[in-house]
């Protein structure tokens, strides 16, 4: 019996993989369960070889001239998978966005504080994006702005560089910094 081709995309996906009479090709290369190589054979002859062994026949590469199979234990090669793409995500790291908003006529205390923190977020690993938001009239005064996210910069570029340059967003103007 085939699978539908719909039927092996989603087998593909939930890492399942064609096992004995599920083979389509004629001949296949097969390693046996102790990686040696068997050679090119006919999928019946490779099914009896695995069947004598008390293994099944799994197509590991289908994509290869001929088809690689491997004579194993599908259930062994499913939890390999598993854990190896658990063990991939487990080494991705996270980074997070953290945001920073300030106002244009914050205070000398607050900005400060704003600094260090935005420095502790950088030393953690995290992006920061900085947004001084202006409102009402105040949009009428964005050479303030400028001038508050020149200082910032300055502040902050032996530990950060920006990762674009500032830029409008609506009533606010942004930037996101990075480690350097």
């Amino acid at each position: 019996m085939r699978p539908s081709k719909q039927n092996y995309s989603k087998r593909k996906n939930n890492n399942f993989f064609r096992i004995n009479q599920e083979i389509r090709s004629a001949e296949v290369r097969v390693i046996d369960q102790n990686g040696e190589m068997l050679g090119v054979m006919s999928v019946e002859d490779g099914v009896q070889k695995a069947k004598n062994a008390n293994f099944d026949l799994v197509e590991v590469s289908p994509n290869a001239k001929p088809p690689v199979c491997r004579i194993a234990s599908v259930g062994k090669m499913k939890y390999e998978m598993q854990k190896k793409t658990a063990g991939a995500k487990k080494k991705q790291k996270q980074v997070e966005v953290k945001e920073i908003k300030m106002t244009i006529n914050i205070g000398k205390g607050d900005f400060d504080t704003k600094l260090r923190r935005t420095k502790g977020f950088i030393e953690k690993g995290h992006k920061v994006k900085v947004s001084i938001r202006m409102k009402g009239r105040e949009i009428t005064h964005r050479g303030l702005a400028v001038t508050m996210m020149d200082d910032i910069l300055l502040v902050v570029e032996e530990y950060a560089k920006p990762e674009m340059t500032p830029k409008m967003e609506g009533m606010q103007m942004v930037i996101i910094l990075v480690a350097k």
